[in-house]
């Protein structure tokens, strides 16, 4: 466990550029805090201490902000970056090097039993208030936008975002389009707009059928005069 938890620091030191030393990291980080927290209420939960272990981890909750239930699988090397608001569910799965901004949810559906959480793959980021919610794999290293709501599977390489979530990135290159060149892990500003996309779409079909009517209007006009 003290090694996950130092390859944890160690993320948080490398994408965070406010992080100044292991010492900050470790003392005043609350995405820090739950995970330690976790991990000690995981244990708790494997050696079926369930009560013990939820109770940890409301502790954690109220102390950090942040709702890890104990029965998550969390690999090494996770930021959870100020971290408030964040919710992670009893079946949830997360891979080695994820990034989870606050206000990020991975929850379920419904009441449905067994495995009702998203996995996420390696590498992923989520970013602010974003909510993945089913039983659905994000693959690695995919981008979930700020916002977004994910309600099905999420490729790897892939970028999504807009509510609900689409693909509207792969491999770093633009569905329909070509690539623009942004390759930051973290960077949450430059990824498509499909709404805006759509609404652009809209105006120039509608400006298609104007200039078609007036075309029809200018030769109907065109018809009579000649008529006349």
């Amino acid at each position: 466990m003290f090694n996950t938890i130092r390859e944890d620091i160690a993320t948080i030191k490398e994408r965070d550029p406010a992080a100044r030393s292991s010492f900050e990291v470790f003392f005043l980080y609350s995405g820090l805090h739950a995970l330690i927290y976790y991990r000690i209420a995981h244990r708790l939960f494997l050696h079926k201490r369930f009560i013990l272990a939820r109770w940890l981890s409301q502790h954690a909750k109220f102390t950090t902000g942040i709702e890890i239930h104990p029965g998550a699988t969390i690999g090494k090397g996770l930021f959870i970056d100020h971290g408030t608001g964040v919710v992670i569910g009893e079946t949830a799965e997360i891979g080695d090097y994820c990034t989870l901004y606050q206000g990020v949810t991975l929850g379920g559906t419904g009441k449905d039993k067994g495995k009702r959480h998203p996995t996420l793959g390696n590498n992923v980021m989520v970013g602010a208030g974003a909510k993945i919610l089913g039983p659905f794999k994000v693959g690695d290293n995919a981008k979930v936008g700020a916002n977004a709501l994910v309600l099905s599977e999420v490729p790897p390489d892939s970028t999504a975002v807009g509510v609900p979530a689409r693909i509207v990135r792969v491999n770093g290159e633009r569905i329909g389009t070509t690539n623009i060149g942004i390759n930051s892990d973290l960077d949450q500003i430059h990824m498509p707009d499909p709404i805006s996309q759509e609404f652009c779409r809209m105006q120039m079909k509608i400006d298609s059928l104007e200039n078609q009517i007036k075309e029809l209007l200018g030769k109907t006009e065109d018809d009579q005069t000649d008529d006349n």
